[in-house]
């Protein structure tokens, strides 16, 4: 674990660094900074959804492919079913008996009201002949409502995108044959994240809101842990990390995250007090009335709010004066 990834928890120590510049020596003192745990972070979109067929039939026309973006309520497919043509040709036949039948009944309808009239035929039969025309005419309803329900089935082929987003996988080719329900493509929408899966005997550690260091194929980012999930699985607790500068590019891509799991006592000095010489690390330590230099173990750059500082892993007590060139 590089110790350039720790964030120094307190602005106390940058302002004790400002006054040991001034005065050139400065006491050390134990410095609280957080342990930091690496793992790896997988970018997950916010919102997947499946783009469905509502027909049953086969693909007519595949309009996306993989990595194209899509608008909420753009059309990504067509799916053709060949019997409804049929079907609405068999009614449009249907409906020209029904329409001609109802021409005659009508046409018997005012032959037998003029005979009525005249008392040529009787109210009975008049009777018979409306309820005749009323039959055909409500048989020619029905039938027109069977045909809006085949042509409504018919525009259901349009496979329609549920919200804008990148699509990640299209499972589907033209010319295959699909069922209502299924998967034409999958829709990442909604911006991206980072999904952790940390130890668990790291959780009682996690802070929703803490400041996450990640870094994004060398360029160093910032995040926010956004949530923490309740429920563990394998070990392993899941947590979500906001990342506004994320690429986008490739869905499910691996990212180096550094987390904040703890607190540690560290001694840090001033970048500037350090020397080397033959590849020995030396820091300058008032000893009585005297300068003399002392080889310690240097471990990384710490950030200390703007102000460079290293961590002296040996070498260095508390309460020893170190003096900068």
């Amino acid at each position: 674990m590089k110790a350039s990834s720790l964030v120094v928890l307190t602005v106390a120590l940058s302002t004790h660094y400002a006054m040991a510049a001034q005065a050139a020596e400065f006491p050390i003192k134990s410095t609280l900074v957080p342990e930091m745990k690496a793992v790896y972070g997988q970018i997950q979109p916010r919102n997947s959804v499946a783009a469905r067929a509502r027909l049953s039939g086969s693909v007519a026309e595949l309009r996306v492919t993989e990595g194209d973006f899509v608008e909420a309520g753009e059309i990504i497919a067509e799916i053709k079913d060949d019997k409804l043509d049929f079907q609405i040709k068999a009614i449009d036949a249907q409906l020209s008996g029904l329409q001609a039948s109802l021409k005659d009944a009508r046409s018997e309808l005012d032959r037998a009201e003029r005979l009525v009239r005249s008392g040529a035929t009787s109210t009975q039969r008049l009777d018979q002949l409306r309820t005749q025309a009323d039959v055909i005419a409500n048989q020619i309803g029905a039938a027109e409502a069977q045909r809006s329900v085949i042509i409504q089935q018919s525009a259901e082929g349009a496979v329609i995108a549920p919200s804008s987003g990148q699509v990640v996988a299209v499972p589907v080719t033209a010319g295959a044959v699909v069922m209502a329900g299924e998967t034409i493509a999958d829709i990442a929408g909604g911006g991206l994240f980072l999904r952790l899966t940390i130890p668990e005997r790291h959780a009682k550690d996690l802070r929703q809101g803490a400041p996450i260091r990640i870094d994004a194929a060398g360029k160093p980012l910032t995040g926010t842990l956004a949530k923490l999930y309740p429920s563990i699985e394998g070990g392993r607790v899941t947590a979500d990390v906001d990342v506004p500068d994320l690429e986008t590019r490739f869905v499910g891509g691996r990212v180096l995250v550094e987390l904040p799991i703890g607190q540690r006592q560290a001694i840090l000095v001033p970048k500037a007090a350090l020397t080397t010489h033959a590849g020995v690390d030396f820091v300058t330590v008032k000893q009585n009335d005297s300068n003399v230099q002392r080889a310690v173990l240097a471990g990384e750059a710490v950030e200390t709010g703007g102000d460079a500082a290293i961590e002296i892993l040996s070498g260095l007590a508390e309460g020893d004066i170190v003096v900068t060139p």
